[in-house]
């Protein structure tokens, strides 16, 4: 599980960083035309935030030592990546193409980041 969760924050973060310069230099204007660069940066923000969390999370998963821990840890790892894709992809899908119905879609992706940080408190709360 600890490579898993590294590839993934790797992957996470490459596109994050990547998105993030896009969004920078490539959709400046669309941005600034859409009125959603706000939106593109809170994409970006929580997007980079949470690949780094994973890095976290691979290191617990190195350390859990019992099959609770190790089924928190892993639930809490693939809540954060479920959520941050959700999240972060609805918010630049909103931003990008500026149709109002990709808004309805973030909080789903952030009700999932919020049950993958409460699966870390229980992990950790437990060791």
């Amino acid at each position: 599980m600890t490579r898993t969760f590294l590839l993934t924050a790797a992957v996470l973060g490459f596109l994050g960083v990547a998105l993030g310069a896009f969004g920078t230099h490539a959709l400046a204007a669309l941005l600034a035309a859409n009125g959603r660069a706000d939106t593109f940066d809170t994409a970006s923000r929580y997007h980079l935030l949470h690949a780094v969390v994973l890095i976290g999370i691979a290191w617990a998963a190195s350390q859990a030592n019992t099959d609770p821990q190790r089924r928190l840890i892993r639930w809490s790892g693939w809540l954060l990546t479920a959520g941050t894709i959700i999240f972060a992809g609805s918010l630049y899908l909103l931003a990008i193409l500026n149709l109002g119905w990709f808004g309805a879609i973030a909080p789903i992706g952030g009700a999932l980041l919020l049950a993958g940080w409460a699966c870390l408190g229980v992990f950790a709360w437990r060791l």
